[in-house]
């Protein structure tokens, strides 16, 4: 059955902006490593002006570990990994990623007939009734939400790219890029070699 790419939408949460053959930067993250409270105060702070400095807050606060931090456990780190993988190639090109304590990136160029929305809940439906399972726990994983972007030009694209991979080394988890386990940066740095 076709799904059909819907432009933009939104269900309360973040817009999102959906067409085939597009280059997509998606943020997703557990449902308790950005409490409604933190979000709250970073829209009410009066120091922050734009939604790229609230952003920016939003990263820093998940870089710096808060929440169950599920996806550190090996296994939940690995199933999601095994996620992302699973239909690369079919329904859409996954062309960087990291999983990170409690969120992930990710950098795809989307399919016909594959939304992005639909591909977002695949990989969060599953790994959610996986994980739970493993952690013996019910109950939300994943926050509703997720945020993407779509990407305006190759300067953006090595940026998204360059972001995903440091992402590890910026939250003060390794000293390089390919040393996190649970990343595309090995693979890339293989690549060069």
């Amino acid at each position: 059955m076709t799904q059909h790419h819907a432009g933009w939408t939104s269900r309360g949460y973040l817009p999102h902006f959906d067409q085939p053959n597009l280059f997509q930067s998606i943020t997703f993250r557990l449902a308790d490593a950005l409490p409604t409270h933190v979000v709250a105060a970073m829209i009410n702070d009066p120091d922050v002006k734009t939604d790229e400095q609230r952003h920016a807050r939003a990263e820093a606060y998940l870089d710096a570990g808060h929440g169950a931090c599920y996806l550190k456990d090996v296994r939940i780190g690995k199933l999601v990994e095994d996620a992302l993988h699973f239909f690369d190639g079919q329904r859409y090109n996954l062309l960087a990623w990291v999983v990170m304590p409690n969120h992930v990136h990710t950098l795809v160029e989307t399919r016909e007939g594959f939304p992005l929305r639909r591909i977002v809940h695949s990989w969060k439906s599953y790994t959610a009734k996986a994980a739970n399972g493993l952690l013996g726990r019910s109950g939300p994983f994943w926050y509703p939400g997720y945020f993407d972007r779509h990407i305006r030009d190759e300067r953006h694209y090595l940026a998204v790219i360059a972001y995903i991979h440091n992402n590890p080394v910026k939250a003060g988890l390794v000293e390089r890029p390919e040393d996190w386990r649970f990343s595309s940066a090995r693979g890339w740095v293989d690549a060069l070699l």
